[in-house]
């Protein structure tokens, strides 16, 4: 069977092929998980169709199912088109073994971490139905297929989650010391390591949120409400800005926020550096919007006519300075 998804992704079925070949991953759960992996591996070495080809594109996939066979340590680099970035989808395989005098028992457990690089989103589906997309500078690291008691992942950056519903198995996202656990949910959560700040905000269903190993002490979220916690300082206020979310789909919109806050983001988005010499500056607030693919010259000269400020850039360098 795994041949058959090898077809069906390098586009060598037919349309009734392709169509059967559907009907079985909807009936075939173990099949299901087998093609929801590689759809996910697929979808990301598509990326450099733009800059390479699909025919690289393809080879890059072939080359990643022969070392899938082969049971290595991999890694698989390649170049988005937009801004000649590197997502790196690292694969790793843990291997335990046994052996009897009859046969030798194999045990894999097998840990994706994927990186979006500046500028970039993605959106995937893990294996038990569950949507993320990944912001900017997001790190997301998750198992292939997920352990019987629970649907444990790690972050670092900014993810909106909408969870699939298992009862049975809670879903729980681990960033920077802090346990977000829930059972079928939306969510998005913040939390850039470098900024020592999490910042949770519930959507739709109940949020479980805690420091890791005190469940007990936990502070249970409900909807429309978000949690920051930062430097050990705990905060639950009301979403007041539901249009921030926008940002799954390329939209970055703000509403009575600081300049300085406006520039982590553009330096997350953009992978420049930007000085301010002038910290009065700092103070100004904004409101407004603008597209992810918008160059950061644009963004900046739009910002500037509402309060003025010199912009200066160092290309070399790769900085932008405010004064």
């Amino acid at each position: 069977m795994e041949r058959q998804i090898e077809k069906y992704f390098q586009e060598e079925l037919n349309a009734d092929e392709r169509l059967d070949f559907l009907k079985q991953v909807e009936s075939d759960n173990e099949l299901k998980k087998q093609f929801i992996k590689f759809k996910n591996t697929y979808a990301l070495l598509s990326f450099s169709d733009a800059a390479c080809g699909k025919k690289t594109t393809r080879d890059s996939y072939t080359q990643f199912l022969c070392k899938m066979r082969a049971k290595h340590i991999r890694q698989i680099s390649f170049y988005l088109f937009k801004y000649a970035a590197i997502i790196t989808l690292l694969i790793i395989f843990a291997y335990q073994a046994g052996v009897n005098q009859h046969s030798e028992i194999l045990q894999e457990n097998i840990e994706n971490k994927l990186h979006v690089p500046a500028g970039q989103r993605i959106k995937l589906t893990l294996q038990d139905g569950t949507t993320v997309w990944l912001n900017s500078h997001t790190t997301l690291t998750y198992p292939a297929i997920f352990d019987k008691k629970e649907r444990r992942v790690a972050i670092d950056g900014e993810a909106f989650f909408i969870v699939a519903q298992d009862k049975h198995k809670p879903f729980i996202v681990s960033s920077q010391g802090i346990e977000t656990k829930v059972l079928g949910t939306q969510f998005n959560i913040c939390s850039y390591r470098k900024n020592n700040d999490v910042r949770t905000s519930l959507i739709e269903g109940s949020l479980q949120i805690y420091f890791t190993g005190k469940e007990n002490e936990s502070i249970i979220l409900s909807p429309n409400e978000q949690i920051s916690i930062k430097n050990g300082t705990i905060k639950v206020d009301t979403i007041s800005h539901h249009d921030y979310f926008l940002w799954k789909e390329g939209i970055y919109s703000f509403k009575d926020e600081l300049l300085v806050d406006i520039l982590n983001k553009l330096q997350l988005y953009y992978d420049v550096r930007i000085i301010i010499r002038n910290p009065s500056i700092n103070q100004e607030k904004y409101t407004g919007k603008f597209r992810q693919r918008d160059s950061i010259d644009d963004i900046l000269r739009m910002l500037q006519k509402i309060h003025k400020f010199k912009i200066q850039k160092d290309e070399e360098n790769n900085i932008i300075t405010l004064s």
